[in-house]
């Protein structure tokens, strides 16, 4: 991973950090300034720089005060799934979600996650034109798939996947999952039926121990972020998935694919 610094600040080579690091920062740093609204959002969100300890950080932050109301997600818990969606990522020792805080920021308290440099065109559709979709990016696509049925992801889009410098796809904007009702929306279903891979599998199973254990760290953080209902329908999914062995199918009920696509 490396720092993505504020373009007035950027070094030719970008300086490698752990996720840790870039967590400390962002959980822990000074917030600098804001750099300026992202207006293609539809809540309000902006980019932040962060410094702890020499270390500069761009971040994307989306404050609660900043939602936009929704019929079926209550309010003012978009940014706290953001969280519990990191938090599920680094259970699973999958990476998809880049590290994301949850602290009082200059317009309230907000997800505050790092941003990842990218190419915006480059993205789940265009991706297969790439000489190493299918030794590299295919595999990760597989574990995003997963991911969105494990969190319940009602926001998978084209441009929610970003391809850093390393070849690493990440996920972004999941502040519309964890609803206790199934609501899958994504673009990703060619995987639809096929068997889970056994590492995909297996980390899924350690993940529902996890949720098995009341006093699992896990556990704890995210009953702090969703209720007792999300909780168990979590739970629910991510024994169904064990059961099932392969990833879900859209089936012919409800909008299955988000719009739009991109």
């Amino acid at each position: 991973m490396n720092a993505n610094l504020p373009p007035e600040n950027a070094d030719p080579s970008p300086i490698p950090i752990s996720p840790e690091t870039a967590l400390d920062v962002l959980e822990n740093g000074a917030i600098n300034a804001e750099q300026g609204q992202m207006r293609w959002s539809s809540n309000f969100a902006s980019l932040l720089t962060i410094s702890k300890d020499g270390l500069t950080l761009l971040a994307v932050y989306k404050p609660r005060r900043g939602e936009r109301p929704l019929w079926d997600f209550p309010d003012g818990t978009l940014c706290q799934r953001e969280r519990a969606a990191f938090l599920t990522s680094q259970a699973l020792g999958w990476s998809i979600v880049p590290p994301t805080a949850l602290r009082e920021g200059p317009r309230g308290v907000g997800s505050m996650q790092l941003f990842i440099d990218h190419d915006p065109d480059l993205h789940y559709f265009t991706f297969p034109q790439l000489d190493i979709f299918d030794s590299a990016i295919k595999p990760q696509l597989m574990r995003i798939c997963a991911f969105d049925w494990i969190t319940n992801n009602t926001d998978r889009k084209g441009g929610h996947c970003l391809l850093d410098a390393d070849g690493h796809v990440w996920g972004i904007d999941h502040g519309l999952t964890f609803h206790s009702q199934n609501k899958l929306r994504t673009v990703i279903w060619e995987f639809a039926n096929q068997p889970l891979p056994d590492t995909v599998a297996d980390d899924i199973e350690r993940l529902c121990g996890l949720l098995e254990q009341e006093t699992s760290d896990y556990k704890l953080s995210l009953a702090s972020l969703l209720d007792e209902v999300e909780l168990l329908a979590l739970q629910k999914r991510v024994r169904q998935m064990l059961r099932a062995g392969k990833f879900p199918d859209p089936g012919r009920g409800g909008p299955n694919y988000p719009w739009p696509p991109v």
